[in-house]
């Protein structure tokens, strides 16, 4: 009887969180990702507005186990993207919104799936996109995953895909900022005789 009422117990919590609208946390900028661009001898540059590829892979809304997760910039997980690298490069030292230097993109894939009950996962895609005074010098995807440990209780499985939604967003422009092409796209022209 014990177990039953603890099952039962967890089913009830389950069905309570489903259904609710979650936004997901703000978002905060990895130490290690702004130490990475500091190390660098690389030209502030302007971030502009990424968009967002419309797809079943890219929903407006991330749904958690029947709750939605919004974005707290705008609606939007294309203006959060945004905010999460103008933030990164601001930190660093390397935000300049009248530089030549432009980065933007676009976000492709952009879901968490939180159905796992031991195991939670969520994907990120996006396409960046850098133009030094008007010509692209950089243009590539990058993918990203990220699992979790996940629970059947939807109470505990659904806070915790939402905290970890900036971390998915962070490990995203890690692989951006690790690639040495992207890093000597930025890195100031020399100057001629």
């Amino acid at each position: 009887m014990n177990r039953l009422s603890g099952f039962t117990g967890l089913v009830v919590a389950a069905l309570v969180t489903t259904g609710c609208s979650l936004v997901a946390p703000n978002y905060s900028a990895s130490i290690e990702n702004v130490q990475r661009i500091k190390q660098e001898n690389i030209s502030p540059s302007a971030v502009k507005r990424f968009s967002s590829v419309a797809g079943k892979d890219n929903p407006a809304t991330i749904s958690l186990r029947g709750s939605s997760l919004a974005s707290p910039y705008e609606g939007s997980y294309s203006a959060y993207l945004t905010e999460a690298v103008r933030q990164e490069l601001a930190l660093a030292g390397k935000l300049d919104p009248d530089s030549g230097i432009e980065l933007t993109g676009s976000l492709v894939r952009n879901d968490i799936d939180a159905s796992g009950f031991s195991t939670a996962f969520g994907e990120m895609e996006a396409r960046f996109i850098l133009t030094r005074d008007g010509q692209i010098r950089y243009d590539q995807v990058k993918s990203v995953r990220t699992e979790w440990e996940s629970s059947f209780a939807g109470a505990i499985a659904i806070p915790k895909a939402q905290q970890e939604y900036p971390r998915l967003v962070q490990k995203l422009l890690s692989a951006l900022f690790a690639d040495r092409a992207f890093m000597d796209a930025l890195k100031p022209m020399a100057v001629q005789p």
